[in-house]
């Protein structure tokens, strides 16, 4: 009697070990009907046209960032912290355009970790409060003659210090006018200018 159930239990071990391996070999996830994750895909690329001249590199106006952050009232001066780079506030350049509008696109850059920022635009508020997260948000702006001073404040340092963050400038046929990453502390701002023609 022992050793019929024996042979049974080895018999069926061995049939459920078989089963499970066909079932692995034939398993296809089902996909979800209500996905509620959108990925959001950067504006098309077009190649330059040859007709237009191309959109000038690097800096245009000569600002010395340190004259730009000299007013303590729009911008919190540095701290002076040795070994702590990231206190102070963050020049990403100026670049001439002839676009009419502008598409300015931020996520967080590191690990997703509550990241806030608030958006200004030639010293005004236009977003108040962002939290930044792993897909691309942002904004369309129409550009002014002249400079358009785009400022991004620190509201917080998230969960990981400093506040982090991927950027994306686009002009108004697609194109990537500049894109690079800022990483400054509560209550700093990262500058870019966009010099309209």
């Amino acid at each position: 009697m022992k050793r019929i159930l024996f042979l049974i239990i080895i018999m069926s071990t061995a049939l459920q070990g078989y089963a499970q391996k066909e079932l692995k070999d034939k398993y296809k996830p089902i996909p979800s009907k209500n996905s509620e994750t959108k990925e959001s895909l950067p504006p098309p690329e077009t190649p330059p046209n040859p007709e237009t001249p191309p959109l000038k590199d690097g800096t245009v106006l000569k600002i010395n960032p340190d004259d730009l952050y000299k007013n303590n009232i729009l911008y919190k001066p540095e701290a002076n912290v040795e070994g702590i780079f990231y206190r102070r506030n963050e020049y990403l350049g100026s670049y001439v355009t002839n676009t009419a509008t502008s598409t300015v696109r931020y996520r967080d850059a590191a690990f997703v970790d509550g990241d806030k920022i608030r958006v200004y635009l030639n010293d005004k508020v236009i977003e108040t409060e962002v939290t930044l997260e792993s897909a691309f948000q942002g904004f369309k702006i129409d550009l002014v003659k002249g400079i358009n001073k785009i400022d991004f404040e620190a509201l917080n340092e998230g969960s990981a210090s400093p506040n982090t963050a991927e950027f994306q400038v686009f002009d108004d046929k697609g194109a990537v006018i500049k894109s690079s990453q800022w990483n400054v502390g509560t209550g700093y701002k990262a500058t870019i200018i966009l010099y309209k023609e």
